[in-house]
C-alpha cells in the first residue's frame, strides 16, 4: 500500500534472502518501519538500512525459546502504542533451521527444528493476531521440499513424513534419528505443518487480514545449510549456485526480491494462498488435507498454550520495553 505508513514485523533478516528482502521492503515502500526480531545484534545490518534513510528497531528474539518469542511481541506491542510506531500491517516469519539429526532439542523440550519452524511462527501470530491492521499481510516462509519429489528437492531432501504433531515436537521422531537424513526429513515436514497453518490461520483468524505461505524454491548460496558436512557447505556455497541459471533453482537476489513483493502485498494472493516464488500456485496435494490442518491447529495450540496469552494485559509488567531498542 504506496504512501501509507505502516510496521513490519520480520525474522530471520540477518543473513541470506531475509536481509535482502528487509533491503527491498524499505526501498521500495520508504514509509515502512522494520521491526527486526534477532536472537544476536544485527548492527550492521541496521546501520545499512539507515545509510538508506530505512526507520528500523531491532527487539531481541530467540526464536528456539517461545517464552524469549512471547516477550519479544510484548516489546513489539510497546513499541507500536506506546513509542507511536505506525499499524503493523506486515508480519513475516522467515526465519527458519535445519539440523544435521533431529536430536537437537530447545530450552522448552521440543525438538528444534520443529520449535522454530512451527512453534515459535504461531506464537507470533498468535499473540500478535489482535494488534495486527485489519488490512495486514502475514507471510510464513515455507519450503518447496514438502513436495518430497525430485523436481522440487533435487534428490537433496528427503519428503515429509507425517505424524501426530505431539510426535513431530519430539526430539527423535524420525528413523535413524542421528543422521542428516532425519534431520532434512524433519525440515521438510515441519514446513508441511507450516502450510497446514497458514491453511487454519485463513480459516480462523482471518476477517479482512490475509494470510500466505511463501515458496522461495531452491536457493543455493544462503546459509541454511550452516550446519551441514564441510562437503555439503562446499557444495551449496559454489557449485550450487549454478543451477540458478536454470528454473531449477533462484538466487538469494530475486528470492528476497520475491519475499519484499510477497510482504508487502505485491503480488495479489487470496488468503491461505501458496506463493511460489513470483506467483500464486498449488502446494502440494498432501498439503490440502482439512483433518491434518485441524489437528496441527489443535496441537500447535496446546503445545504453546502456555506462551499464548499476551503480558500486555498485566499494566504492571515493564519488563519486555527494555528488551529493545529502536533506530532511525
Amino acid at each position: 500500500m504506496t504512501g501509507v505508513e505502516q510496521t513490519v514485523v520480520m525474522t530471520g533478516a540477518s543473513r541470506g534472502i531475509g536481509r535482502i528482502a528487509a533491503r527491498q521492503m524499505l526501498s521500495a515502500r520508504p514509509e515502512t518501519h522494520l521491526v527486526l526480531l534477532s536472537r544476536n545484534d544485527p548492527r550492521d545490518l541496521v546501520s545499512e538500512l539507515q545509510a538508506h534513510g530505512g526507520s528500523v528497531s531491532v527487539v531481541h528474539a530467540d526464536l528456539s525459546s517461545l517464552q524469549s518469542v512471547a516477550d519479544a511481541t510484548d516489546a513489539v506491542i510497546d513499541l507500536v502504542q506506546s513509542d507511536g510506531l505506525p499499524p503493523i500491517r506486515g508480519l513475516v516469519c522467515n526465519a527458519g533451521v535445519q539440523h544435521t539429526s533431529a536430536l537437537t532439542e530447545t530450552v522448552d523440550g521440543f525438538e528444534s527444528t520443529f520449535a522454530v519452524n512451527v512453534l515459535a511462527g504461531h506464537v507470533l501470530v498468535r499473540r500478535l493476531h489482535d494488534h495486527l491492521h485489519p488490512q495486514a499481510r502475514v507471510v510464513v516462509t515455507v519450503s518447496d521440499t514438502h513436495f518430497g519429489d525430485f523436481r522440487h528437492n533435487l534428490g537433496m531432501v528427503p519428503g515429509p513424513r507425517w505424524q501426530p504433531v505431539e510426535m513431530l515436537a519430539k526430539v527423535g521422531a524420525f528413523p535413524d534419528p542421528s543422521s542428516t537424513k532425519a534431520g532434512r526429513t524433519a525440515y521438510s515436514t515441519s514446513k508441511l505443518a507450516a502450510i497446514y497453518l497458514v491453511h487454519e490461520y485463513a480459516r480462523r483468524l482471518s476477517v479482512d487480514r490475509t494470510f500466505v505461505g511463501y515458496n522461495p524454491g531452491f536457493v543455493p548460496g544462503t546459509d541454511l545449510a550452516r550446519d551441514a558436512d564441510p562437503i555439503s557447505r562446499f557444495a551449496m556455497r559454489w557449485i550450487m549456485p549454478a543451477l540458478t541459471l536454470t528454473p531449477l533453482a533462484t538466487s538469494p537476489g530475486k528470492a528476497g526480491r520475491f519475499l519484499a513483493d510477497a510482504a508487502l502485498g505485491a503480488v495479489a494472493a487470496p488468503n491461505g494462498a501458496y506463493i511460489d516464488r513470483h506467483k500464486v500456485a498449488r502446494s502440494s496435494p498432501e498439503s490440502y488435507d482439512p483433518g491434518r490442518e485441524q489437528d496441527t491447529w489443535e496441537a500447535v495450540e496446546a503445545l504453546t498454550a502456555g506462551f499464548l496469552s499476551s503480558a500486555t494485559d498485566n499494566e504492571g509488567n515493564t519488563d519486555a520495553h527494555h528488551r529493545h531498542h529502536r533506530s532511525q
